[in-house]
């Protein structure tokens, strides 16, 4: 998922790094790990080295072997940031989801997911394939994103609790088989963008599949033949 502020700018994610004079260590790190993202979404894993993020960064050479001594070292921070960015984002759709869950008419989990269609959510949105390719063949990096999905998940759960029918009585199971639903189909237009998909064209026909996936999940559940 991708922020909110749709800024149009490639550099989305290294443009405040050269307007910091002295940042703290974590400041540094988080600024190398953004650089690192741009260059993942624009180059993929196999482009991705210690000098290319110091001069994406507009940093002294060496300056990111020093924070992180080997490529798997910063390939792990990056995993890392993009998954505290996108629990942030999914934060946001689920913080105050009681009296938030509307904009405009459209879900924020809709919204919010549209934004990575475009800049700067695009970028992350391209970087996190190319980290979960490498996931694959990296334990460590696979089970940071085992974790985080296991609380975007939770996150999701609760979005999905709110959309239940004021009527209705709470029945985790079927407000678990509604999560993965939407969370997996939300995957699939994730997916989609870092190609170059856009089928899905706007939050409101997003928000429209989201509610057709709840409400088929709901009917298939209570059908007698199910």
């Amino acid at each position: 998922m991708g922020r909110t502020d749709c800024r149009p700018r490639s550099d989305y994610y290294t443009a405040s790094i050269r307007q910091r004079r002295k940042p703290n260590a974590e400041q540094r790190r988080r600024d190398l790990c953004d650089a690192a993202i741009e260059l993942l979404a624009a180059d993929g894993a196999r482009g991705l080295s210690h000098l290319k993020v110091d001069r994406k960064a507009a940093l002294p050479d060496g300056t990111t072997s020093f924070y992180f001594r080997t490529r798997e070292a910063l390939l792990h921070a990056v995993a890392a940031r993009v998954a505290e960015l996108d629990l942030a984002d999914l934060a946001y759709v689920t913080g105050g989801v009681s009296t938030a869950l509307l904009d405009g008419g459209v879900s924020t989990l809709a919204t919010v997911t549209m934004s990575s269609a475009a800049e700067p959510g695009l970028t992350r949105t391209k970087a996190r394939y190319e980290l979960l390719m490498h996931a694959n063949r990296d334990p460590a990096m696979a089970e940071t994103f085992r974790q985080t999905i296991a609380q975007m998940t939770e996150m999701g759960r609760l979005f999905i609790v709110a959309l239940q029918p004021a009527d209705a009585a709470a029945d985790r199971a079927l407000i678990d088989d509604q999560t993965f639903a939407v969370l997996t189909f939300i995957n699939g237009v994730l997916f989609n963008f870092a190609r170059g998909d856009h089928t899905v064209r706007s939050a409101e026909q997003l928000d429209r599949f989201i509610s057709a996936i709840v409400s088929g999940v709901a009917t298939e559940t209570r059908s007698p033949t199910a």
